[in-house]
């Protein structure tokens, strides 16, 4: 049992939890609901690595929903997943409503694998599930000398297209990690609106109001209340150039792979008894199918130093890199753990009890 003394003092003065500790939890808790332990300690390492990484609105903040799902039959705890189509260096593969960590980890590993025999690796995937930050799924090739890119349809639609007001895109978002030498490697992690749904949510679980320019109404007017958000929809990136990525990265994660897009996404936050039919798209690429992994990786520190050592706007202390943030953040909480704030630590308690196991602190 965890004990309240692994809890660590944090600069914020929130209560932090070791990674490990954090991990054990989430998969004690899936374990208790059903799920197979090799897979709880799957799902619950890569959990506990979204909060590692910074991503806190992805991590165990969205156990308690996962178990909601998990009960009202939402998700397929014993699943069969499948490869429907396969080529040299493509794949399709069938989730069987598994969660979305287990199918995206196996597409991943099909990747990579493809990526060394072939040079690049794409794996299409259906009949998924939330899977967690974009990032992760893009670093998994980093470990093999490869480029990373992750895209996915996301779980509920919260944006219309540009100059519409009915919602049938999501937060649809894309990541790309690139190895470095002596560098963090870079990762871009983004969503296709000015901020993921997830945040919104951790918001209205705090009792904080969103900085403007994140949702409005459907009077066009800011909305800034995260418990009112569905009275509106959030806003692309960019303006009409964030709906054309959300449009294109949807089409290539589930139009393509026979997944659910437009008015077919179930919105997992309220209906926890549909299959999403989640459609997501992770692919490898071998570096040194163009070029020796030294050389390339010398060549992104360069570009490391090129991009910090630009002279800086009046009122600019840093310029930072995609991913260099999330660097700093995951070595921070590697060495002092994860802080958590009062309000989750309370709904995991509660969580802890409703399920019977030990609580996280």
């Amino acid at each position: 049992m965890t004990t309240p003394n692994t809890a660590r003092p944090h600069a914020d003065s929130k209560p932090s939890v070791p990674i490990a500790d954090l991990q054990r939890f989430i998969s004690r808790v899936l374990t208790a609901v059903g799920m197979p332990g090799e897979d709880a300690a799957t799902v619950g390492g890569i959990m506990a690595q979204a909060d590692a990484r910074g991503a806190d609105a992805h991590g165990v903040f969205r156990l308690p929903a996962y178990v909601k799902r998990i009960r009202a039959g939402g998700i397929n705890l014993h699943p069969d997943m499948r490869l429907v189509e396969e080529r040299a260096a493509t794949a399709l593969l069938d989730g069987d409503n598994a969660m979305g960590h287990l199918v995206m980890k196996r597409a991943a590993d099909l990747a990579i694998g493809k990526a060394r025999r072939a040079g690049i690796g794409w794996v299409g995937t259906r009949h998924s599930n939330h899977a967690g930050p974009a990032g992760l799924y893009a670093r998994m090739p980093l470990e093999h000398g490869m480029i990373g890119i992750y895209m996915a349809v996301g779980s509920a639609n919260h944006m219309p297209p540009w100059g519409g007001i009915d919602m049938l895109l999501s937060t649809n978002p894309i990541a790309i990690a690139v190895p470095a030498a002596n560098r963090p490697p870079i990762v871009l992690d983004m969503a296709t609106t000015t901020a993921a749904y997830g945040k919104v949510k951790a918001l209205a679980q705090r009792g904080q109001a969103m900085p403007e320019g994140w949702m409005v109404g459907r009077d066009g007017k800011p909305l800034l209340d995260p418990k009112r958000s569905d009275e509106g929809f959030l806003l692309p990136i960019g303006g009409p150039k964030g709906y054309g990525l959300a449009l294109m990265f949807g089409i290539l994660a589930g139009a393509l792979n026979g997944a659910a897009f437009g008015r077919d996404v179930v919105d997992f936050n309220k209906d926890y008894k549909s299959v999403t039919n989640t459609g997501q798209a992770v692919a490898a690429i071998d570096v040194t199918a163009f070029m020796p992994m030294a050389q390339f990786e010398a060549c992104i520190d360069d570009i490391w130093t090129q991009m910090k050592s630009s002279e800086l706007l009046p009122g600019v202390e840093e310029i930072r890199l995609p991913g260099e943030q999330s660097a700093i953040t995951y070595e921070d909480r590697v060495a002092n753990g994860v802080p958590l704030h009062p309000e989750l630590i309370a709904a995991l308690d509660a969580l802890a009890l409703d399920v019977g196991v030990h609580a996280l602190l």
